[in-house]
């Protein structure tokens, strides 16, 4: 008797696989690097720390960008500072949130060969940009229009 077993998620081939390996290593490198970077204490400007230069939009009209403070938020993250990377980009902290959980996810979906819980995998993606979107965009208009 041969029995299959049921796949409930989106099945990954090959390719799949190595795409989420890909995007958990750069998940992990990324908080590798956040953790190298100092919050800075404005709340924002960490990536300047990468040579990077300041936001064009805030010196140009002195008003924060939508991504203002996130990769404050994301330093803030791995070192456990959750209200203080709540403070930096809520945006940033869901973006954050959402790639931790990504790894074990990920994990557990290429030694099973498909997605795990998830069978719209393009569904699911267009969510989570959608909610990271709003929140952020949320954020940044509460910002700007109440706080300035």
């Amino acid at each position: 008797m041969d029995i299959k077993f049921r796949q409930s998620g989106y099945p990954l081939g090959r390719a799949g696989r190595l795409l989420l390996v890909a995007a958990v290593i750069a998940v992990l490198a990324g908080f590798g690097l956040a953790f190298r970077l100092n919050p800075d204490p404005r709340g924002f400007g960490t990536h300047e720390d990468l040579g990077l230069p300041p936001c064009t939009i805030q010196l140009a009209y002195s008003l924060p960008c939508p991504s203002c403070g996130m990769t404050t938020s994301f330093a803030h993250f791995v070192r456990g500072e959750i209200p203080s990377a709540a403070r930096a980009n809520p945006g940033g902290l869901l973006l954050a949130l959402i790639c931790a959980l990504l790894v074990p996810w990920a994990c557990i979906s290429c030694i099973r060969g498909e997605m795990w819980k998830v069978s719209q995998p393009d569904v699911l993606l267009l969510s989570v940009i959608a909610v990271v979107a709003i929140v952020t965009m949320t954020q940044w208009g509460f910002r700007v229009l109440i706080l300035r």
